[in-house]
């Protein structure tokens, strides 16, 4: 195990959990610093991160990221998901209501879910995996539950109560947009 090798694999983890840039910058810095004075000692890589890279990594990532901001951060993201499906519906319909049946809300139920899952393992579910995993997830489920409970409508939703659901995510979107440096400020 070389010192590139721990480096590459922690980036790696570390961007896959979301990790911002600039803070996998500064944490590989302080890890090749930690790598490069213990092989001065005559310490190898794995003295200092220990037999698994990949459970270093995450145990530092975790500790960056710690279960109340990642808490917070899907309390926000979660709404925003689901409020964006529902103004989708709205579009796709063309109304300002929208029925929801019992197989819509074992959906966006379903896709609540295996987003916390997600956000708990990774610390991010990130727009390319997740989502698929979500879909693959709240597809059968809305189907299977159509099919047991049928369509009939439990509540109507108007429009403004989608656009309300996606005030949190928004907010915590732009306050994460202002929290990462531009490439100009690196």
């Amino acid at each position: 195990m070389t010192i590139e090798h721990v480096r590459a694999v922690c980036r790696s983890n570390w961007e896959y959990r979301g990790i911002d840039d600039a803070s996998v910058r500064e944490m590989l810095a302080e890890l090749t610093a930690h790598l490069e004075d213990a092989a001065a000692a005559g310490r190898t890589p794995q003295d200092v991160v220990g037999p698994d890279v990949r459970a270093f990594a995450a145990s530092w990532a975790r500790a960056r990221m710690p279960l109340h901001r990642r808490a917070l951060r899907m309390a926000a993201m979660v709404p925003f998901v689901v409020g964006g499906l529902l103004l989708v519906s709205h579009l796709l319909h063309r109304t300002t209501v929208v029925d929801i049946d019992a197989g819509r809300l074992a959906f966006w139920l379903s896709i609540g879910v295996v987003t916390v899952v997600l956000e708990l393992r990774r610390g991010t579910i990130g727009f390319g995996k997740g989502w698929i995993v979500a879909l693959v997830v709240g597809l059968p489920v809305l189907f299977v539950t159509e099919r047991l409970f049928g369509e009939e409508t439990l509540f109507l939703l108007p429009l403004w109560v989608s656009a309300l659901l996606t005030l949190p995510g928004i907010g915590y979107l732009v306050a994460e947009r202002r929290r990462v440096p531009r490439p100009e400020e690196s």
